[in-house]
């Protein structure tokens, strides 16, 4: 007789249900995988862009009357400099890498977190992920990553942009044995000249660029990357049902969006950046008066000065180079920043 088995018998085969993770370890991980992707992708971004910002901040800080005609008299003159040619375009680049890391990962971690908490404070706004807010919130987002990220940054910028400052404009016998100093010296001169307050010189430039800079940054990534999903047919996409989360953009729309943000940042705040690396690096060029403190001028001082000596077109010195390298740099930044983490789902 053949064995027979009661349903109760049978093993009903059972789905466990999925390990739910506490909030807190979920807020945790994605705030680790924004500063370690933001990180990787700042520091990469910074390593093709900053031959072209030294010869930015040259520009910039140049006296009156200018001694460069324009970015590629620039390059040539610091190619046939005696402090090392082609080398001198990467002088300091420790600092600026480290703080791209630094940057990137602030601003990407921080506009999430500023979602977040716009969500919360504003139950009608859609409460599904940041690329279902409203545009106009996303800039408010990016504007508020900015500020935060300026704290971090300025110090950092002011040792970049003493590093970068060329050797042959340097006038203050103080300065004259800058040649060949690194991070470390220039930190301990700063520290020792203006303590540590004086690390946040130019705070309120980097403030302006950072705020206004970062609100167009992600606003032109978020409405270019909307632009060209409104145009793309929807079929054959598919939400991933596990996450609920789009299929993210193509690499190609990552690129093009990228380099809009890019431009975007530069140009519209780029006459504070150009105050803000005059105030960083005015007393490298400007020689001491003999028994008398030198008195750092104001950022709307150094504005007004520079208006009236060289006008609109001072303020907006090396910004063609400037949008030009930070095109490539920043669409790297977001195909990287975008790739790990849909690699990381």
């Amino acid at each position: 007789m053949a064995d027979t088995l009661n349903k109760s018998d049978v093993p009903i085969p059972t789905n466990p249900s999925p390990t739910v993770r506490p909030l807190t370890e979920v807020q945790g991980i994605k705030a680790a995988k924004d500063i370690a992707f933001g990180s990787l992708a700042g520091s990469i971004g910074k390593l093709i862009e900053y031959p072209f910002d030294t010869i930015k901040v040259r520009l910039q800080s140049q006296p009156h009357p200018p001694i460069y005609n324009g970015p590629l008299d620039c390059f040539q003159q610091s190619l046939l400099a005696p402090e090392g040619g082609l080398q001198s375009l990467y002088r300091g680049i420790s600092a600026p890498l480290f703080g791209a890391a630094i940057e990137t990962s602030s601003l990407f971690f921080s506009y999430r977190i500023a979602q977040s908490a716009l969500q919360a404070l504003i139950p009608a706004l859609p409460q599904g992920k940041g690329e279902n807010l409203p545009l106009g919130v996303l800039l408010a987002c990016g504007a508020i990553s900015g500020a935060a990220t300026s704290l971090l940054l300025t110090p950092i910028e002011l040792v970049k942009c003493k590093l970068q400052y060329p050797a042959a404009n340097l006038r203050d016998r103080d300065f004259r044995s800058y040649k060949g100093r690194g991070p470390v010296n220039v930190i301990a001169s700063v520290f020792r000249n203006h303590g540590i307050l004086g690390f946040w010189r130019g705070q309120l430039g980097t403030l302006i660029r950072e705020t206004g800079g970062s609100a167009a940054w992600f606003g032109s990534y978020e409405g270019v990357l909307i632009m060209l999903r409104d145009q793309r047919p929807a079929h054959g996409e598919r939400t991933d049902i596990a996450t609920a989360k789009p299929p993210p953009p193509p690499i190609h729309h990552q690129l093009l969006a990228g380099a809009s943000a890019g431009v975007a940042y530069n140009f519209v705040f780029f006459p504070a950046d150009t105050i803000k690396s005059r105030m960083q690096t005015e007393e490298l060029g400007t020689p001491s008066a003999p028994g008398k403190n030198q008195v750092p001028s104001t950022f709307w001082r150094n504005g007004a000065e520079l208006w009236r000596q060289q006008g609109l077109r001072g303020l907006y010195r090396g910004c063609g180079i400037t949008v030009a390298r930070s095109a490539p740099s920043s669409a790297v930044i977001f195909a990287i920043y975008e790739g790990l983490s849909g690699w990381s789902r």
